[in-house]
């Protein structure tokens, strides 16, 4: 039996949907040193280097630093306009049809004004960015786990309030092992009650005790990373049992250290356990790999054929927000995409 070779192309042609990019990490880097330059701001030569000899950060404490240094040059809603269009173009041109866009608004509310202006100032990029790429753009307003539970509710009524406004999530992001997940329990419910998905960062930094404590706490659809879980089948077991998808971001994980390389990476593991497995970029600006090279890495290293990498895809669009109608149109050509051979 002779396997069809998946080509670069052949990525790029295949139906996806983006389920976890954050705001400033989807920043182009030509866009960081251009919007720097004009604000005078002084970047560290590790984001001014648009290709670093080594990807590695070293530990989440530099991470966070490099990246509040680089949301700090987005300041005017039309930069934020800019960087939200650029993300749809670069998403257009890799074949994604949806991307669901995590913000922490509370990050950018004092240079745009307040929560709330910095709020409808993403929605209002979003809807723009969306008719003139053609890709479908939602937001997951996240609360930042490193502030108290009482700012995560006040996010959550935020979040419910821009339901009809391009918000559709509620995420939990930042350092994983600050902050007791169950003490946004209350925040999660305003979300989940007011329609929105619980979408919650997990099983990253902290292992799989953690990723079965943050479904138990918030009732999750999907687990940002999630990747811990296949330290205990027990886990893998319930995340199966539950249909929650983990959102895979393999660059994301061997930058942080979280595994030593990508071979180490479950994505196997995962999904012979059952669980559906959401390829993802995280943050492409500081990890130097974007959604197309996730899916490359599923190819050249874990040895993902044809059919595996169509249903990678197809996890990705029936584990979205799109709508029936654009999900089972999105399903029909990643159908014909798997049949088709390589040109």
């Amino acid at each position: 039996m002779v396997v069809e070779m998946v080509t670069d192309g052949d990525l790029v042609a295949l139906p996806k949907a983006h389920l976890h990019l954050h705001l400033t990490g989807g920043m182009r880097h030509a866009t960081l040193v251009e919007l720097a330059s004009a604000y005078g701001v002084q970047l560290p030569e590790r984001l001014v280097d648009e290709q670093p000899d080594d990807w590695r950060v070293l530990g989440w404490a530099r991470f966070q630093r490099l990246y509040d240094l680089a949301r700090g040059v987005l300041r005017t809603a039309e930069d934020i306009k800019r960087l939200v269009l650029e993300m749809a173009d670069d998403e257009r041109a890799a074949g994604s049809r949806w991307l669901e866009l995590q913000v922490t608004p509370t990050g950018y509310a004092a240079r745009l004004g307040d929560v709330v202006t910095a709020t409808e100032v993403f929605c209002a990029a979003v809807a723009e960015a969306e008719r003139a790429s053609g890709v479908g753009i939602r937001l997951v307003i996240a609360a930042n786990r490193t502030r108290p539970p009482w700012e995560a509710e006040l996010l959550a009524r935020l979040a419910v309030r821009h339901r009809g406004y391009g918000v559709v999530g509620f995420g939990l992001s930042n350092d994983e092992r600050a902050g007791r997940v169950d003490d946004f329990a209350k925040a999660f419910r305003i979300a989940r009650d007011g329609g929105l998905v619980a979408l919650p960062h997990a099983g990253e930094l902290l292992g799989a005790d953690s990723v079965r404590r943050t479904v138990d706490a918030l009732d999750p659809r999907r687990i940002g990373h999630g990747v811990r879980a296949a330290e205990d089948p027990a886990v893998l077991a319930l995340l199966a049992d539950r249909g929650i998808a983990c959102e895979v971001c393999p660059a994301s994980n061997v930058a942080l250290g979280v595994f030593a390389g990508h071979a180490s990476v479950p994505l196997r593991p995962l999904g012979d356990a059952g669980v559906a497995v959401v390829l993802a970029a995280d943050d492409p600006l500081l990890f130097g790999a974007g959604l197309i090279d996730q899916y490359a890495a599923a190819r050249d290293v874990h040895g993902f054929g044809r059919g595996e990498v169509a249903e990678l895809a197809r996890a990705s669009i029936r584990y979205s927000t799109m709508p029936a109608d654009l999900q089972a149109a999105a399903l029909a050509d990643i159908d014909v995409w798997e049949n088709r051979s390589s040109g």
